[in-house]
C-alpha cells in the first residue's frame, strides 16, 4: 500500500477539498476552506517527490518545480493530483477528479451529521462527554469513531466521524508528557496520567497496533470515594487499621482495584498519624496528607521501577506501602519482606480468586523458593480481596467482593501447600467476613440488583452458581445463548 493512501484516504473521510503537501511544512487537509494539520512531521521537497512518485504511472514526468497533473484511484474513488511549483518541490493538491459529477448546489448539513461529523473532537471535548455520560472509559482507535464505556458496556459516539492514524497520533501527542513521547516512539506504547482542569484525571495508555496509533484513557476521579460509597465489607475496611502485614486486592482489569484502594488508603490517611508511601505507574488518585504524610511516586518519573521503589520506601520510615502493581518476582518478593517486617502492605494482582491469587504469587517463583515463599506469605497475608464489577438493572455498576481473611487455618493451609483447601476454610470462616464469590453473586440475584446472565458471566465456578439459580425462581432462558 503506498504510503501516501492513508493521508488520501483520511482527507475523503473528512470530505477533503483538497490535501496540501508543501515543503517545510507540517501537511496539512483542506476543508470547508480552513486548511488543518494532520501530522506532526513536516516533509521536505525530496520526501513529497517520493510520496507522489510511489503512486504515479511509469511514463509520468515529474521534475521538481514542474507542474504536473495526474489521476489517480483509491477505494473506487477518482482523485486528481497536481503539483504546483514552488522553492524545492511541489504543492501538491489531491481533490476528486472531475468525472465525479459535483451537485448542483452545495446540499445543507443534515440533521444527523451534525458539525463535529465534520472534525476530529480534541481529546479534552471527548473526555468532557465521557464525564457528562458518567462513562468509565475512553477508546480511540484508528479508522474508528472514538467509543466511551459506559456501565460497562461499549458505546460509539453518533455525530464523530472515524480517526485516522495519523490525527489520532497528533491528537495524542498534544498530551503525552516528553518522557512518554520517547518511551512511546520506542516501545510503542506507554502509560501516563492526564488531568483535565478542575474536573478529573486519566490515566492513559497510548498504543500502536495494525490499524495504526490508539489509546484509552480511564477516568479517575478527583475525588476519591468513601468506603461507605464503595459499600465495602466491614471486614475489608478493618484492614485500613492492621499494623503490619500483606493485603492483596486483586481482579481483572477495570474491576475497580485501584478505586477500593484509593478508598482503603484515605481510610488510613484519615484515622491513623502514620507515614503512606505509593508507589504507582502512573499515580492515579492524589491522596492529600491529612492525618497521615502521603509521599506519591511515580514509577519513570520519580523511580526507575515499582521494585527500586520499594527497596527505597524501606529506608524512608515508611507504616504503610501502597505497591501499585506486583509485576515481577522480585517486586513481590520484596513486597513479602517488607510486610514480614513490620509494616503494612497493600497490593494489586491480576487473579480472579482469592485462592488462585496465592498460587499465582507461588508459582512465580522457581521451585527450590516455593517452599521458602509459602512459609512467608503464611506469616504475612492479612488477606485477599477479590473483585468484579456488574451492571446493575436500571444502570449503573455494583462490585462483588470475595474475601479471605488470613486467619491461622488459612495459614496454616498456605503453609503446607493445600490451596485447595482454602474455598472450604472461607465457606467456614464467614462469621470472620470471609465471602466465596458465588455467594455473593447469588444475593445480588436474589436482590434483584443484577440480572442471573450478568452474574453467570463474571461467575469463575459457573456450574456452581447454577445449583444456586436453579433453587430458587430466576429465569435461565439466557444459557441458550451458550449451547453449542
Amino acid at each position: 500500500m503506498a504510503a501516501l493512501d492513508n493521508l488520501l484516504r483520511a482527507g475523503l473521510g473528512s470530505r477533503m477539498q483538497a490535501l496540501v503537501l508543501e515543503p517545510g511544512r507540517l501537511p496539512r487537509l483542506r476543508v470547508d476552506g480552513e486548511e488543518r494539520e494532520v501530522t506532526r512531521t513536516a516533509l521536505d521537497g525530496e520526501r513529497i517527490a517520493r510520496l507522489v512518485r510511489e503512486i504515479a504511472p511509469l511514463d509520468a514526468v515529474l521534475t521538481p518545480g514542474t507542474p504536473f497533473e495526474l489521476d489517480y484511484r483509491l477505494d473506487g474513488r477518482a482523485l486528481r493530483l497536481r503539483g504546483e511549483p514552488v522553492a524545492g518541490g511541489w504543492r501538491g493538491v489531491a481533490a476528486e477528479a472531475a468525472e465525479a459529477a459535483p451537485s448542483p448546489q452545495p446540499e445543507p448539513p443534515s440533521p444527523a451529521a451534525p458539525a463535529a461529523e465534520r472534525r476530529a473532537a480534541s481529546v479534552d471535548e471527548l473526555l468532557e462527554l465521557l464525564l457528562e455520560k458518567s462513562g468509565s472509559d475512553l477508546h480511540l482507535t484508528s479508522g474508528h469513531r472514538p467509543r466511551l464505556r459506559v456501565h460497562g458496556d461499549l458505546e460509539e459516539l453518533e455525530g464523530f466521524r472515524a480517526l485516522f492514524s495519523e490525527e489520532l497520533d497528533l491528537l495524542l501527542e498534544r498530551i503525552t508528557p516528553e518522557r512518554n513521547r520517547a518511551q512511546f516512539a520506542a516501545a510503542h506504547d506507554t502509560d501516563f496520567a492526564y488531568e483535565l482542569a478542575g474536573r478529573a484525571r486519566f490515566r492513559v495508555n497510548r498504543f500502536r497496533d495494525h490499524r495504526g496509533v490508539g489509546a484509552v484513557l480511564r477516568t479517575i476521579p478527583s475525588r476519591i470515594p468513601t468506603c461507605d460509597e464503595l459499600g465495602l465489607p466491614e471486614a475489608v475496611r478493618r484492614l485500613a487499621f492492621l499494623s503490619k502485614g500483606l493485603v492483596l486486592v486483586t481482579g481483572p482489569t477495570g474491576s475497580g482495584k485501584s478505586t477500593t484502594l484509593a478508598a482503603l488508603v484515605d481510610l488510613v490517611n484519615r484515622s491513623r498519624s502514620d507515614h503512606i508511601v505509593t508507589i504507582e505507574d502512573p499515580i492515579e488518585f492524589v491522596h492529600e496528607s491529612k492525618r497521615c504524610l502521603v509521599n506519591q511516586r511515580e514509577v519513570g518519573e520519580h523511580t526507575g521501577s515499582f521494585k527500586q521503589a520499594l527497596r527505597a520506601a524501606l529506608r524512608e520510615d515508611p507504616d504503610v506501602v501502597l505497591v501499585g502493581e506486583m509485576r515481577d518476582l522480585e517486586t513481590v518478593a520484596i513486597a513479602i519482606e517488607t510486610a514480614e517486617t513490620g509494616h503494612l502492605v497493600f497490593g494489586t494482582l491480576h487473579t480472579s480468586t482469592a485462592p488462585s491469587t496465592i498460587e499465582r504469587l507461588v508459582d512465580q517463583f522457581p521451585g527450590d523458593r516455593q517452599g521458602q515463599i509459602r512459609m512467608m506469605l503464611a506469616d504475612s497475608l492479612k488477606a485477599v480481596v477479590a473483585q468484579t464489577l456488574l451492571k446493575k438493572i436500571g444502570g449503573g455498576r455494583v462490585a462483588a467482593y470475595e474475601v479471605l481473611i488470613g486467619t491461622a487455618a488459612v495459614s496454616n493451609l498456605i503453609r503446607e501447600g493445600k490451596t485447595f483447601q482454602i474455598a472450604s476454610a472461607m465457606q467456614t470462616g464467614k462469621k470472620l467476613g470471609m465471602t466465596v464469590l458465588n455467594d455473593v453473586l447469588f444475593e445480588l440475584v436474589e436482590q434483584r440488583l443484577v440480572e442471573p446472565r450478568e452474574a453467570y458471566l463474571k461467575a469463575v465456578e459457573k456450574e456452581g452458581l447454577l445449583q444456586k439459580l436453579r433453587g430458587g425462581e430466576h429465569d435461565l432462558a439466557f444459557l441458550d445463548e451458550f449451547k453449542a
